[in-house]
C-alpha cells in the first residue's frame, strides 16, 4: 500500500512542498529513503521506529521505501519525522487514510514519542498554505504568524493519532490551546511581541559623557539608514555608542517584521513569545567569525548569516581591523544589493541583508594613537593597520567618526544630555519625510532621482562643485554625501531645498581614507 503525506523542506529562507511517499510491501524487513535525504533525514528511521513503539503503535515488519518527490531537490532537517511516521501508519493499514485527507505535517519526533518544533516553521507553513496544517504544539505560534490560524496541534504522536482517529479534540493555534503533557502556551494567538521594548535594554544616550560630535552622528545614521565607522583609542566609548543606535530605531513596519521573523525562524534562534520581532535585531559577531557565519551558506543546509540576521537592524563589528580581510570585502556586495545570493554546488539561494553597519576600530595596533607620544606603533606598522579596511570598503561608509577620551570635567560634572527617547522621536518624525518621497530611509534614494528629492540651493551646489574637481569625492561619494546632506536636513526640520551648511556637515561626517592614521600621526 501506498500513502502520499504533504510536507515541506527549508531551502535558503523559503519553504519548498514535498510529498513522503510511503510504501510498505512484502519482503525482508528494512527501511529506505531515496529523493535526495541528508544524513537527518536518513536517520529519521530509527527516531520514526521508536517513537511509534514508544507510543503504543506498530512498526510494520516488511518492507518500507520512503521516497521524497521531488526527487531533484534535497532535503534536510528532522521537520520530515512527522510525515514519514504518518506515511508509515497509513501505508501498513495502521491508520485510515481518509483521516489524514487534507492535512500537511511538520515536526520533529522524539524517541518518546515527543513532537518537537523545527527551525523555519514559518516559511514551512506558507508553503503549505493550500492545505490544512498540523504542527507541534511548541509551533503553534508560528504557524499563526503564517496565516494558519487554524492549525492543528499535538504535543504527542499518541495524542496526534488519538486526534486523527476522533478519539480526541483538536486543539488549534488560535485559541492558545495546553499541550499534551506541558500545560499551558498563553498568548499564542498574539501576533506581536511582548518582550520588552528593545530600548530598554539598550545603553542611553544620556549615559554616555561628552562625544557631542559621535552622538550626533548617531542621530544621523538612525535617521538615514547610513553605515557608520567609529574609530578611537580603548576606553573612549565606542560600543557604548554602537549599543545606543538600536535604541534610535523606531519598530519595524508590519512587512519587514515579518520578514526579519522569517530569517530569525530558518536559522534557529528562538522568537520572542508573541513571535513577530517588532524591535530592530542587533548582531554583535565575533572578530574570529568565518566568511560562511557572516555571509551565509553551509554544505547541506544554506543558513542565513549574521548579515541577514541583521536584516532591519544593526550590525556591530567591534574590533573591526581584526576580522579577516576575506570577510571584510565579502560584504561590499551586500552593502550595495541590501541583499546576498549564496552559491553552492547543491544549490543557490538570496538571502536579505539590509541593515545599517556600524564598525569600531582603534587608531593603530596598540590601540593608543591619540595623545602625543602615546602611540608605541612604527610609522609601518600604523600603514598596514590603516589598510586593513580597503578602500572599496571604506567608501561605502558614509560617515565616520573619531572619538577620544572624555574630558576631566565631563567625566566628574557632566552636563545634562538629550535622552535616547528624545532622538528617537525626532529620528521617527524625519524618517517619515522620507517615506513621503518614496522610500523608508534616504540612503535608498536612487541616484536618478536625487536631483528632484534633494534639490541644493546656489551655494551647496557651488560647495559640491569645488569637492568634485578637486578629486576629494568620488561618483559614488557624490551620491553619498547627497544622500547625508537629505538626512541632515530632515533631521534638522528645514525645508526640501537642502542648504549649504548641510552639505558642509555631511562632508565634515563623510568618511576619509585617512581617518585611521589621523590620530597616530599627530
Amino acid at each position: 500500500m501506498i500513502a502520499a503525506i504533504p510536507s515541506a523542506v527549508l531551502i535558503g529562507v523559503d519553504g519548498a512542498p514535498v510529498s513522503v511517499e510511503v510504501h510498505v510491501s512484502n519482503g525482508l524487513p528494512g527501511f529506505t529513503v531515496v529523493g535526495l535525504p541528508d544524513a537527518a533525514v536518513r536517520e529519521s528511521r530509527d527516531r520514526v521506529r521508536a517513537a511509534l513503539l514508544s507510543s503504543g503503535l506498530t512498526w510494520p515488519l516488511r518492507r518500507v521505501t520512503v521516497n521524497l518527490a521531488p526527487s531533484g531537490v534535497r532535503k534536510g532537517g528532522a521537520g520530515l519525522d512527522l510525515p514519514i511516521a504518518i506515511g508509515v501508519l497509513v501505508a501498513s493499514g495502521a491508520l485510515d487514510s481518509e483521516a489524514v485527507r487534507g492535512l500537511a505535517f511538520v515536526g520533529e519526533l522524539g524517541l518518546d514519542g515527543s513532537l518537537r518544533g523545527v527551525p523555519g516553521t514559518v516559511v514551512l507553513a506558507e508553503a503549505l498554505s493550500g492545505h490544512d496544517l498540523v504542527v507541534p504544539t511548541e509551533s503553534a505560534i508560528e504557524a499563526v504568524l503564517a496565516g494558519h490560524a487554524e492549525a492543528r496541534l499535538s504535543s504527542t504522536l499518541r495524542g496526534l493519532v488519538d486526534r486523527l482517529e476522533g478519539r480526541r479534540r483538536w486543539n488549534h493555534a488560535e485559541d492558545g490551546a495546553t499541550s499534551d503533557r506541558c500545560g499551558g502556551l498563553a498568548g499564542i494567538g498574539s501576533t506581536t511581541s511582548s518582550v520588552p521594548d528593545g530600548r530598554d535594554s539598550t545603553v542611553d544616550l544620556a549615559d554616555i559623557r561628552g562625544q557631542a560630535l559621535s552622538k550626533r552622528a548617531l542621530a544621523v545614521a538612525a535617521t538615514g539608514g547610513h553605515h557608520l565607522l567609529v574609530v578611537g583609542p580603548p576606553g573612549s566609548g565606542k560600543t557604548m555608542l554602537a549599543n545606543c543606535l538600536p535604541g534610535l530605531l523606531p519598530d519595524l513596519d508590519r512587512d519587514t517584521a515579518l520578514e526579519v521573523t522569517r530569517v530569525h525562524s530558518v536559522a534557529g534562534v528562538p522568537l520572542p513569545p508573541g513571535g513577530l520581532i517588532e524591535r530592530p535585531p542587533f548582531r554583535s559577531p565575533h572578530h574570529g567569525a568565518s566568511p560562511v557565519a557572516m555571509i551565509g551558506g553551509g554544505t547541506v543546509w544554506l543558513r542565513p548569516g549574521e548579515i541577514s540576521l541583521s536584516h532591519g537592524g544593526v550590525l556591530f563589528l567591534d574590533e573591526m581591523g581584526e576580522f579577516s580581510t576575506l570577510v571584510l570585502d565579502a560584504l561590499r556586495q551586500p552593502l550595495e544589493d541590501g541583499e546576498v545570493r549564496v552559491s553552492r554546488a547543491r544549490g543557490a539561494t538570496t538571502f536579505p541583508a539590509r541593515f545599517i553597519l556600524v564598525g569600531a576600530m582603534n587608531p593603530c595596533p596598540c590601540g593608543e594613537g591619540g595623545p602625543p607620544g602615546s602611540c608605541r606603533c612604527t610609522p609601518a606598522a600604523r600603514e598596514r593597520y590603516g589598510r586593513r579596511l580597503s578602500g572599496p570598503l571604506l567608501d561605502r561608509f558614509d560617515i565616520a567618526v573619531r572619538v577620544d577620551h572624555p574630558g576631566f570635567d565631563e567625566l566628574l560634572r557632566p552636563s545634562p544630555a538629550e535622552t535616547s527617547e528624545a532622538v528617537a522621536a525626532r529620528v521617527e518624525l524625519a524618517r517619515q519625510r522620507a517615506v513621503a518621497r518614496g522610500v523608508p530611509v534616504n540612503a535608498r534614494l536612487p541616484g536618478a532621482t536625487l536631483g528632484q528629492a534633494a534639490p541644493l540651493s546656489k551655494a551647496a551646489h557651488a560647495l559640491v562643485e569645488r569637492k568634485l574637481r578637486s578629486g576629494a569625492l568620488s561618483a559614488r561619494g557624490l551620491h553619498r554625501v547627497h544622500r547625508l546632506a537629505r538626512t541632515i536636513a530632515d533631521l534638522d526640520g528645514v525645508g526640501e531645498v537642502i542648504e549649504a551648511d548641510q552639505v558642509h556637515e555631511a562632508l565634515v561626517l563623510r568618511c576619509r581614507r585617512d581617518i585611521l592614521l589621523e590620530g597616530a600621526n599627530r
